[in-house]
């Protein structure tokens, strides 16, 4: 099976590390200022990398880049009810939560979008109910 698991350059590797394992109770793999794998159970769900990364063909993040422009990255969870605790935690830690859990009906489960420290859009969602 093949899957995507999405790499974010970030300022601060560890911070953002910090914020994920937070807001979402996942684990680190690897740690450091340059590189993080961080673990939701046994499944490897995202890596952060240092902004002035190099080694992956060219700088991929180029100074002054807006952080992900036209990217939403969608976590889905066990259920609503774990939809309504990551919200809540999100609001407990301070952080910039555009939304609150909402149903959505074309996509069939309920949502709230929040962004990370990098500014990038996390939407955090129930599963798909029909």
């Amino acid at each position: 099976m093949s899957r995507f698991i999405p790499m974010l350059f970030v300022d601060d590797v560890e911070a953002s590390s910090r914020w994920y394992q937070d807001l979402l109770g996942a684990r680190s793999a690897h740690g450091g200022p340059e590189f993080e794998m961080l673990m939701l159970g046994d499944e490897l769900v995202l890596q952060l990398h240092h902004a002035d990364a190099e080694e992956h063909g060219s700088e991929r993040l180029p100074e002054g880049a807006p952080r992900g422009a036209g990217v939403l990255l969608y976590l889905q969870t066990a259920d609503v009810d774990a939809v309504h605790a990551l919200h809540a935690r999100a609001v407990e830690m301070g952080a910039a939560v555009e939304s609150e859990p909402t149903y959505i009906e074309l996509a069939h489960h309920t949502e709230f979008v929040v962004r990370d420290p990098d500014g990038y859009a996390l939407a955090v969602h129930s599963p798909f109910t029909p």
